[in-house]
């Protein structure tokens, strides 16, 4: 690729470091000299524009001259890998002390692979590198914290934003890859065996942390006894080559995806923190795990485990729990008191004694529960559950099809929920229920729901949600058609203040239903257009009104229009986004 020119690296550089702001005077010529050193290569200069920018603290004239003769010759004159490494080691150096062994936990991670941000902090929790003295301190919030700031350091690259404008996701860059594992070599931080070139040190016998990445390794020199976290990413080595009952001391164990199928001997590992089989064909557990008095983390999802044995409500100290929505649960969960997360959690089978015990999960901050077959008389006592759980913060429910009975209509639902979302588009409510509204959902900041009537004031009652980042309503309708519903009467200052992304399925919502001054912050805008509607007199596309709006997606419907009304309709659409100032990315879909 060629290197960025002179001007657009001067945007890249000042839109990280000085934000919408322009770059002070003082600055100017020390912003300069620093650019030609990184030579238009865009990770030197968003690695040096975010140690500048230092979380908005930005640095003072004498340390950006510093940093300045710190670089050296730099990329003009020498474009080599040494000099890359030595303007990226200038951002690992300034890392808070707490963040650099954080930042080095991800040379466990293949070149290229996607780490799924939870699966990262709660290892992290598990490690001890996410630690605070102060008892009420959330640690997965505060590893949050850690995610963000490695990601807002340029250190990982963020992948998919969630709709609470949340990362869901990270990959390392190449070069910040081979940074972080030739320092976690030499600090003996991590011991990677990739087949090819064994990245070890020289004390070999005091291996830690152990990453397997090929199959095609000798494992001869390792002494066993000291691994504390093992990682394995290929098939065929769990069982033929590692005998795992041998690594007394382990914390972590992830097995994330391989193909092991017998985990008998886990009950046995009494200092694992967490135990991940994501993706195996493990299908039993033993009953000996309930000797795991440190397990914070047990992730069984989309195993072939259908029964977890009656020991698990023995581990207290259990943070967050994965399971299928298939796996029968013991009796007795209310004992996990300690539980923060519980995924997957279904429901059909569960009796009135096990909807109260939810109850005693008081500081869970995570649900999804799968409500198919559900009993409509367990519906109150499941209610109650969840009003006790004053801390949580997430709520997803699935119903495979029909009417939604749970919550009920005259649920009041934990105050400090966030998100709420109802999975299935084949399954609704009515109408839109009573407790969703501002004073009862004051922070909620992501909704997905369905109804069958959609009214005008419904869309108002939403937009007045303080907090709300994300919006998906769809309409159900047994006809499969769009609901025709009218432009509401919205005020131009007060609606949506907050969202950024509104999807409308099914719901005849314009971009002109936002009057000015409303949604400030949209950029992402989904709706449902019958192309017949083109032939009104009164249709209006307009989307100049939405200042950040950045991407319109269109489910174009042509039942019941002439093949020239879907031609004037797609072409009154890329008319309207080509008037607005952004030039969102339009994405039309047809449907018939």
């Amino acid at each position: 690729m060629k290197h960025l020119s002179d001007d657009v690296s001067r945007v890249l550089f000042c839109k990280r470091v000085f934000y919408k702001k322009g770059c002070p005077q003082e600055l100017v010529q020390v912003s300069e000299d620093i650019l030609k050193k990184c030579g238009g290569i865009p990770l030197a200069i968003i690695s040096i524009a975010s140690l500048l920018a230092n979380n908005n603290q930005r640095k003072t004239k004498d340390q950006w001259y510093t940093l300045l003769n710190s670089i050296g010759r730099g990329l003009t004159e020498d474009q080599s890998l040494e000099e890359m490494k030595k303007i990226l080691l200038f951002s690992y150096y300034d890392l808070p002390s707490y963040l650099k062994p954080c930042l080095l936990y991800l040379s466990i991670f293949p070149e290229d692979h996607k780490i799924m941000r939870d699966r990262l902090i709660w290892r992290w929790i598990s490690e001890c590198l996410v630690y605070s003295d102060k008892q009420e301190t959330s640690l997965y919030e505060l590893g949050h914290s850690y995610f963000n700031e490695l990601v807002n350091r340029s250190m990982i690259q963020p992948i998919g934003i969630a709709g609470e404008e949340k990362v869901l996701a990270c990959r390392v860059h190449d070069m910040v890859l081979d940074l972080i594992c030739s320092l976690s070599s030499e600090e003996n931080f991590v011991t990677i065996l990739d087949g090819t070139r064994r990245k070890m040190h020289n004390s070999e016998n005091k291996v830690h942390r152990l990453s397997i990445q090929n199959s095609k390794i000798d494992v001869d020199t390792i002494r066993m006894e000291n691994v504390r976290s093992l990682t394995v990413f290929t098939s065929d080595v769990v069982g033929k080559v590692l005998d795992i009952s041998s690594f007394q001391v382990l914390r972590v164990l992830d097995l994330e995806g391989s193909d092991v199928s017998d985990v008998g001997y886990v009950g046995n590992l009494l200092h694992l923190r967490y135990l991940g089989l994501n993706g195996t064909r493990v299908k039993d557990l033993p009953m000996e795990i309930g000797k795991l008095q440190f397990l914070l983390t047990l992730d069984l999802w989309e195993t072939r485990i259908r029964v977890l044995p009656s020991s698990v409500v023995q581990l207290r100290r259990l943070m967050c729990l994965y399971v299928d929505d298939d796996t029968k649960m013991p009796s007795g969960i209310g004992k996990l008191a300690s539980l923060e997360v519980l995924m997957n959690l279904g429901l059909s089978d569960m009796d009135l004694d096990f909807m109260k015990e939810l109850g005693h999960l008081t500081k869970l901050r995570v649900l999804k529960l799968d409500c198919d077959d559900f009993d409509e008389s367990l519906v109150k006592a499941l209610e109650e559950s969840i009003n006790n759980i004053y801390k949580l913060e997430s709520l997803d429910v699935y119903v495979i099809h029909g009417l939604i009975n749970c919550p009920s209509e005259d649920w009041v639902p934990p105050p400090q929920l966030r998100r709420l979302v109802f999975w299935s588009i084949e399954s609704w409510f009515e109408t839109l229920p009573s407790w969703i509204n501002p004073s009862s959902l004051p922070l909620l900041s992501y909704l997905q729901i369905t109804l069958v009537k959609v009214r005008s004031e419904d869309i108002e009652l939403l937009g007045i949600l303080p907090a709300l980042v994300f919006l998906g309503i769809s309409y159900y309708s047994r006809s499969k058609e769009a609901h025709e519903m009218e432009a509401p009467d919205l005020s131009s200052d007060v609606l949506f203040p907050c969202a950024t992304k509104c999807r409308f399925f099914d719901i005849g919502v314009l971009p002109s239903m936002f009057r000015q001054g409303a949604a400030p912050r949209l950029k992402h805008l989904c709706f449902t257009f019958p192309a017949k509607w083109i032939s009104r007199e009164n249709i209006d596309l307009d989307m100049r009104h939405l200042p950040s709006l950045e991407r319109v997606e269109v489910h174009l419907i042509k039942k019941g229009a002439s093949r020239q009304e879907v031609d004037e309709a797609e072409a009154a659409l890329w008319a309207a986004a080509e008037d607005h100032p952004n030039h969102p990315v339009l994405d039309i879909r047809s449907y018939r």
